[in-house]
């Protein structure tokens, strides 16, 4: 039986599993990317997690390697790069530190570094509902958008490794100030933190009646504007529908580039389910090109959300 450790390093937590080939998750740890202010104590704690699953394998000769799954990973380079929601900014050389540290504990295996959505598009197109698809698109939904995209069977880096953003496609001009330093990505709008600052926003600009209203602004969040909306909050809905529009946009324009058989929609936006996707369904309908109208499937991921982007950071190295 061959093994490889999977990392998904996300904006809030980060978690590590010890895989086998048949996509088993092992042994598993997960912490607060958040609770770390500096970046060379965040990588040592990356690096005891990877020493921790070692220890637990019974095969340790048969680890293949280690697969990381992070925002603005670049394959090529074995980096993170300007992530906008990652408290670390600038260029991470991630791949030379973790190898170095373990090399220097005894421990010598090669790192892989991927965006974390090209590392779920991995985990779908093995493990999950993209299984013998050769043209397909999947769209992360959490603290930022994330995307990986794709064709005749392999997913797509572009010449720099940055390929296949769709979060960070422009979708309304001048419009909210991103992460990434410019105005009106896909990100601003349909990602928890979008939801969230349109749920202020039309808070602060009408009178309407709200649950909303009784929860303090730092308190409100994509879980309390679920919960709102599943109640018929007007506001919440409307936060849904903001979020849907504008991600229905980016997704119409990448599909007019790429034009995949199916989009699959994953990570902690998703639980809203029908709020979401059904004004999502009608906005990507209204806003796709003419040819690819009523050809493109979109599916919530049936993967779980904790273990995608595990399995697939893992797959890097088998």
């Amino acid at each position: 039986m061959k093994y490889s450790i999977g990392i998904d390093i996300g904006g809030t937590n980060t978690v590590s599993g010890l895989v086998d080939e048949n996509g088993n998750i092992l042994s598993s740890f997960s912490f607060s990317t958040k609770d770390y202010d500096y970046l060379e104590t965040y990588l040592e704690e990356i690096t005891d997690s990877i020493i921790g699953l070692i220890i637990k394998c019974d095969d340790k000769e048969s680890i293949q390697g280690i697969g990381i799954g992070a925002p603005n990973g670049n394959y090529y380079h074995g980096t993170i790069e300007h992530a906008p929601n990652l408290k670390f900014k600038g260029i991470i050389p991630v791949k030379e530190h973790i190898e170095r540290k373990l090399s220097e504990k005894g421990y010598h295996y090669n790192v892989t570094i991927t965006n974390d959505a090209n590392a779920a598009a991995l985990g779908e197109m093995i493990y999950g509902g993209a299984k013998g698809m050769k043209d397909f698109m999947i769209i992360t939904l959490g603290t930022g958008v994330g995307s990986g995209i794709v064709v005749d069977g392999r997913l797509v880096y572009g010449s720099d490794g940055f390929a296949g953003e769709v979060g960070h496609t422009i979708v309304q001009a001048e419009g909210r100030l991103c992460g990434c330093g410019r105005k009106g990505c896909v990100e601003t709008y349909s990602s928890v933190t979008g939801v969230t600052k349109t749920a202020i926003e039309l808070l602060e600009a009408s009178n309407t009646p709200s649950l909303l209203r009784n929860i303090p602004h730092d308190k409100i969040g994509g879980h309390t504007i679920y919960e709102a909306a599943l109640k018929g909050d007007k506001i919440a809905l409307q936060c849904f529908d903001v979020a849907a529009k504008m991600l229905a946009i980016g997704m119409a324009n990448a599909v007019a580039v790429t034009s995949p058989k199916k989009i699959f929609l994953f990570g902690g936006l998703t639980k809203a389910e029908d709020i979401l996707m059904i004004p999502l369904k009608k906005y990507f309908e209204e806003n796709l090109f003419v040819v690819f109208q009523n050809k493109i499937e979109l599916e919530i991921s049936s993967l779980n959300e904790n273990n995608a982007a595990i399995l697939g950071a893992a797959a890097l190295t088998f």
